[in-house]
């Protein structure tokens, strides 16, 4: 089983030292990995000189941004049977890459696995466990800030953070990669969802652990941040969720969406608007890709829903949504 790893790094120099040795640790050992530097400056691109002969740099005049950096270096992957996603800061336990692989061989039906992500700045407690979604469309990485000693036992979960990630090659590329368009933020969620509508899942792999030094608690509420998950929270709604669901929670949907853009209003946080004004002036694309992936949907919408969260205080205590697999999708 042959695994690329796939970095997209943007001045995050100072990490890769570090990251390269945790990769050099790996007791699986059958994988290369692909880093694309998204245009950073100068000072902060690598070089490639001094990196490992398992390591193939992409030097990006450009920031593709997470989404196209990542199709980018899938490119580059070759006939890998596996992609590793891996942000520049993030730095996995030696066995993480064997706890992935091995729950891959265990879990045929399952796309992608995700991993236990530790705060960098304090392992004790969690930097996430898996995507979770709830069926108005708001989604969130689970446990985010919890601690590390309510980790949730091995099971499905919604989507897997592509923070730290293995995904099957194959479905990868039958899912059509991350949607470029997103540049950034809820790319991994978008993409976990339209794997389910294939009638794949995800599984969830305590022991597959990485510490992340962002992306944690205090790094949340960025005008960067709030802008791109807004806008790309409503474009991955409408593409993917089915109609018996999406029209019947529309009313919700916006409710909790003003309630939240009034509150982060009040924190003199207005970028929210901007994105959600941006998806629904630009809709077109994500309605045109809804059309699509409706016609080529496999899961039955009992399916998705049991995937998707519906209890409303996880939309509060943000806690990881896992569960036992159900077996096989029905017919749509």
């Amino acid at each position: 089983m042959s695994v690329a790893v796939l970095i997209v790094a943007y001045n995050s120099k100072a990490h890769l030292a570090r990251q390269i040795a945790a990769l050099d640790a790996q007791t699986f050992r059958d994988f290369r990995a692909v880093l694309i530097d998204n245009a950073s400056e100068p000072a902060q691109r690598p070089d490639s000189a001094r990196l490992p002969a398992w390591m193939t740099l992409i030097q990006s005049d450009e920031n593709l941004g997470f989404a196209g950096g990542n199709n980018c270096a899938a490119q580059e992957a070759g006939d890998a049977e596996f992609f590793a996603l891996l942000n520049p800061d993030a730095f996995p336990e030696p066995g993480w890459l064997e706890a992935l692989v091995e729950a891959a061989q265990r879990f045929p039906h399952a796309a992608a696995f995700g991993s236990t992500q530790l705060l960098d700045a304090d392992p004790s407690r969690l930097d996430g466990a898996g995507d979770a979604l709830h069926a108005i469309g708001i989604p969130w990485r689970g446990g985010l800030g919890m601690s590390a000693a309510d980790l949730p036992p091995e099971g499905e979960t919604f989507a897997a953070c592509a923070a730290a990630m293995l995904i099957r090659a194959a479905d990868f590329r039958a899912a059509g990669g991350f949607d470029e368009r997103f540049f950034c933020y809820v790319e991994d969620v978008d993409l976990g969802y339209r794997l389910r509508l294939m009638g794949r899942t995800t599984m969830q792999i305590p022991g597959a652990v990485v510490r992340h030094v962002g992306g944690g608690v205090s790094a949340r509420g960025s005008a960067f941040a709030d802008f791109h998950g807004a806008r790309n929270r409503v474009w991955m709604h409408v593409k993917s969720t089915p109609a018996r669901i999406f029209w019947p929670l529309l009313p919700f949907t916006v409710t909790v969406t003003l309630a939240n853009l009034l509150v982060n209003t009040l924190k003199s946080r207005m970028a929210g608007w901007r994105g959600v004004f941006a998806a629904l002036g630009d809709l077109g694309p994500a309605w045109a890709a809804r059309q699509a992936l409706r016609k080529g949907r496999k899961a039955s919408v009992g399916d998705i829903a049991r995937a998707l969260t519906w209890n409303p205080l996880r939309l509060i205590d943000r806690r990881p949504v896992i569960r036992a697999w159900r077996g096989p999708p029905t017919r749509p």
